[in-house]
């Protein structure tokens, strides 16, 4: 039997992209995963579909798995050669038991290595608006924790002594002991009216703050119905909160953007905003429902083959890796297209054809069915063209071509349908109104959101709504949605841009930063 191994890895403070690369690669190759309640569980995705997933979720009231029988499962796991990823939020070794479970396998002589995270004390701090240093203001911080082991004779932390001996204070787990660990640290010497901030779920859409006093800040976090996971932080660069909140740094920082997009499509989109400081809420409104028929599509291989059209023409990136993977089935390859002329609606179409190692002849100036149809008018006349896409697709192209005299074969590749399992917690935040920008990338996110909604999209009333075209724009409009942002150019980067610059100039003057 192979010897196994168990990576500790810290996922970072909620967002599942502040994951390590390195962390990422072990994710990517292990056999079971065992994770913990506050890892981000979208990294879940990352995993081989076939690997063991083990939840061994803890709160202060609800233990799954209790950390004896956790530790014994990695043993288990790693002694029968799997590969096996301990998923953590924050970092292994910040109150993070990381360093019980090294030891059990140390003792068990399985292999182990730790890829350390990104600790909330730090990272969700910073995400929430708090430094935890800052020059002439806080040269040292501390670390605590307000949930100790209640099996413990007596409470650890010595909050009279802790009170004077660090310029920042971090309590991880206190959020049910605000009031109490506040006035600690008032009796032990720490000024009533030191600067305080609660910041609950950081770096996630849920993200919330609430900012006062050693001596207010309980009853502000009651007031606003704080809850766990919860960072307390205390001291002068709490002050900075407001003026350093992400919302207040960048126009698209703390958004809760709304992903229409396919779950394949999606993570191009998602990691654009991630770098804004964005939340991506991902909600597929689309699923690719094979429609190929098999003969169809053996008919078009052989014609290409014997070089019938004079032009192939693809409406979008999916139709490129449908129409490849329909051709390769059919006993062809992409040496079938050597004897035709290729044009692609635009950019995102022509990358797509460069990743399956073809190139276009033809890409307009602008990614829409009327300008590909005008550019390729000159040069369609009495040749036959081969249209590969989507089932139910607009009738402009074709019709347009149909009009510059080519005559226009169409093969149905797939249809675009609503999932049949969208997301629930993402499609319950929408309902909520919890988006704050929606983005649409093709007509058919904006018709299937709208039928997955039953017709009523007056959940994004308050949301911006932003439209990778003109076309999807109409689409937008006739669902009844107030469109604010079409992109220029009509691509991912150019949907960014632009909603970035809509919110930008719509933002209040900005606040003095102390």
């Amino acid at each position: 039997m192979s010897l196994g191994h168990v990576w500790l890895v810290g996922a970072g403070p909620g967002d599942p992209g502040l994951i390590t690369a390195l962390g990422l690669a072990a994710l990517r190759r292990a056999d079971v995963v065992v994770f913990d309640r506050l890892a981000p569980h979208e990294l879940l995705d990352e995993a081989p579909s076939e690997a063991i997933r083990i939840d061994a979720g803890k709160s202060a009231d609800n233990h799954t798995l209790t950390q004896d029988e956790i530790n014994a499962l990695l043993v288990q796991h790693g002694s029968a050669g799997r590969r096996v990823v301990r998923l953590k939020g924050g970092d292994p070794y910040v109150f993070g038991r990381g360093g019980e479970e090294a030891i059990a396998l140390a003792k068990a002589g399985v292999p182990c290595t730790v890829i350390p995270g990104v600790t909330s004390a730090i990272g969700g701090l910073a995400l929430g608006g708090v430094p935890v240093t800052h020059r002439g203001i806080a040269t040292s911080f501390a670390v605590v924790t307000g949930h100790e082991d209640p099996t413990k004779p007596q409470e650890g932390v010595d909050w009279a002594r802790l009170a004077g001996a660090s310029d920042t204070i971090v309590v991880l787990m206190g959020a049910a002991r605000l009031d109490g660990i506040a006035r600690a640290l008032i009796e032990g010497g720490r000024p009533a009216s030191t600067p305080a901030a609660v910041i609950q779920e950081a770096s996630t859409p849920r993200q919330r703050a609430v900012t006062g006093t050693l001596a207010t800040i309980a009853e502000a976090a009651q007031a606003a119905k704080i809850e766990a996971p919860a960072l307390f932080v205390i001291g002068d660069v709490a002050a900075f909160q407001q003026s350093l909140a992400p919302s207040a740094l960048a126009p698209l920082a703390g958004k809760r953007v709304l992903v229409t997009r396919t779950r394949a499509q999606a993570s191009s989109l998602a990691e654009a905003l991630r770098l804004e400081g964005a939340y991506p809420l991902l909600l597929p409104a689309i699923e690719l429902e094979r429609r190929v028929d098999a003969s169809a599509a053996a008919r078009v291989a052989a014609a290409l083959t014997e070089g019938v059209y004079g032009w192939t023409v693809f409406t979008s990136a999916n139709a490129v890796e449908a129409f490849v993977d329909a051709l390769f089935e059919a006993g062809g390859d992409a040496r079938a297209l050597a004897r035709t002329r290729i044009a692609a609606i635009g950019t995102a179409t022509e990358g797509a054809l460069r990743t399956r190692g073809l190139r276009a002849n033809l890409v307009p100036t602008e990614a829409i069915g009327e300008a590909l149809g005008t550019a390729l008018a000159p040069h369609v006349g009495g040749t036959r063209v081969l249209l590969p896409r989507a089932e139910g697709a607009r009738d402009t192209l074709p019709a347009a071509l149909r009009v510059a005299g080519a005559e226009v074969d169409e093969l149905t590749l797939y249809l675009a349908a609503p999932p049949a399992e969208p997301p629930a917690e993402v499609l319950a935040a929408l309902r909520a109104g919890e988006v704050d920008v929606a983005m649409f990338t093709s007509s058919s996110t904006v018709t299937n959101l709208a039928s997955m909604l039953g017709g009523d999209l007056s959940a994004l009333s308050g949301a911006v709504i932003a439209c990778i075209g003109p076309i999807v724009a109409e689409t937008a409009r006739e669902r009844g949605l107030r469109v604010d942002v079409v992109a220029e150019p009509h691509t991912i980067d150019g949907l960014v841009e632009a909603t970035r610059a809509f919110l930008h100039a719509r933002r209040p003057a900005r606040t003095e930063v102390r």
